[in-house]
């Protein structure tokens, strides 16, 4: 489907694009100087809602939602990136000196020292691969764990991708500031920004996309992120996540300037011989004319990738209701945003 106001050039080239992602839904929309371009299709019939319509899981994109909202709380003095994750939490029988060294600037950047998952939650996935573990797994539960937890390596030395970090970030915001994550995310970033179509929790049904296994075919319910919601629980409209994407290409006059700004600057060096870059929440690569910005995401039946270049005022959203590799979007989609930062036009 092409949007009225884009180009139809790159509706072409969107459209072909779309044909190498396998998945029952898929979504591919760019936000180019402004002008928007939404195209949708995949293997399935079309749901009654059209697809570019309906709400998706965005899993671990909903990090960088997360953060800018922890940027936001620092950007006006309600917080510091570098305070103690332990003076933002009620008070905890830490098991390891290191726990205490952890800072939110720690969880946010992946440099906690912290395991991927708790071990309990690992154990409970390896026994029932095919249920959701995050289910019911509460915040009482997660700071317990964290109490007990002995992180890999000294805090601020190393980069390891931790879902148990940044779900932190919820007890350690709510506790400052006395508000609930869902509404603090609502009130300083969802509505500020006029995402009004983004939420925490699945609406009513014919609104949400439904995920599927690696198949293609096997439905998955909605996924219930308990604990970890600021770590996987937001989903979002393809129409939101193009404005979300905007308000990071064109920060200033936004009311999250600060934070919108913060959030794109580079912070460390990770990976093979530390080529690559990260700023507070979304990996930032080499491209032509400037940094290329980009975060995936995926849950048990869906997968998302979100990416902007500031230099030509690209961003690009692509969604699809499948689990698996063998989707191909995430390729598909680092591939084609790579492409229209070294376009002209």
């Amino acid at each position: 489907m092409r949007s009225p106001s884009g180009s139809p050039a790159l509706a072409d080239r969107l459209a072909y694009a779309l044909t190498t992602v396998d998945a029952p839904d898929v979504v591919l929309a760019v936000t180019r100087q402004g002008r928007r371009t939404v195209v949708s299709g995949g293997t399935a019939l079309a749901p009654p809602t059209s697809r570019q319509d309906l709400r998706y899981e965005l899993g671990s994109l909903s990090k960088t939602f997360t953060v800018l909202l922890l940027a936001d709380l620092a950007a006006n003095g309600v917080l510091r990136l570098d305070d103690p994750l332990t003076a933002r939490l009620p008070r905890l029988p830490l098991r390891h000196p290191w726990s205490g060294r952890i800072t939110l600037r720690h969880l946010a950047t992946h440099t906690s020292g912290l395991p991927r998952v708790p071990t309990d939650l690992l154990i409970g996935a390896l026994v029932r691969p095919y249920e959701n573990g995050y289910c019911g797994y509460d915040t009482e539960r997660l700071l317990r764990t964290f109490a007990r937890t002995r992180p890999r390596h000294r805090p601020g030395t190393r980069w390891r991708y931790s879902n148990f970090g940044l779900a932190l970030l919820d007890p350690a915001m709510g506790h400052t500031t006395g508000t609930a994550y869902p509404d603090l995310l609502a009130t300083r970033v969802l509505k500020p920004l006029g995402l009004t179509g983004t939420t925490l929790a699945p609406g009513a049904t014919g609104t949400e996309a439904v995920g599927h296994r690696t198949n293609g075919t096997t439905p998955v319910q909605s996924t219930d992120m308990g604990a970890f919601a600021a770590a996987g629980a937001v989903r979002s409209t393809p129409d939101d996540l193009l404005t979300y994407l905007e308000a990071h290409l064109y920060p200033e006059g936004s009311p999250l300037a600060g934070a919108l700004r913060a959030v794109r600057t580079p912070l460390l060096r990770r990976g093979w011989r530390h080529h690559n870059t990260h700023t507070l929440t979304w990996y930032h690569h080499p491209a032509a004319r400037g940094p290329l910005l980009f975060h995936v995401g995926a849950t048990f039946g869906q997968q998302a990738f979100l990416g902007f270049h500031p230099a030509s005022g690209t961003g690009l959203v692509a969604l699809a209701t499948r689990r698996g590799r063998s989707c191909r979007l995430v390729t598909t989609a680092y591939e084609l945003l790579y492409t229209l930062a070294g376009d002209d036009g």
